[in-house]
């Protein structure tokens, strides 16, 4: 029996993932291949089991948050494009570019939904 040579190494791997209480595991198998940086799609978006709805940022080069859901209050802030946020509920509001929700944000203030693409697959309860 010979040796593997350093460059044909592989790597067996266990990705455990814990549903319920319950871990179950699943084998992989990685080489010594070194890939780069997942795509931004990929690093952002959370587990789909989150309680919560999520949403990424597509408004360029950033969305701006309000205190209110109506664009007549300045910005309190402002969220860059691609990011990851996490959304409490929703409301009717100013119509933005012909869509009249908005997305109250976890961690307060408010967003227009248009510039939102929701993630995980849920969708923010009413307000």
């Amino acid at each position: 029996m010979s040796t593997p040579h350093a460059g044909h190494r592989t790597v067996s791997v266990f990705a455990g993932v814990l549903l319920a209480g319950t871990a179950l595991a699943a084998p992989a198998v990685a080489s010594d291949h070194q890939a780069g940086p997942a795509p931004q799609s990929a690093q952002a978006v959370q587990s789909p089991l989150a309680a919560y709805a999520q949403g990424r940022v597509i408004a360029h080069p950033s969305l701006n948050v309000r205190k209110s859901p109506n664009t007549d209050y300045k910005p309190i802030g402002s969220i860059p494009y691609g990011t990851i946020i996490d959304l409490e509920c929703k409301t009717n509001g100013e119509l933005v570019d012909g869509n009249p929700r908005w997305y109250l944000l976890k961690r307060g203030g408010w967003v227009a939904a248009r510039w939102v693409e929701n993630v995980n697959g849920k969708t923010p309860k009413w307000c």
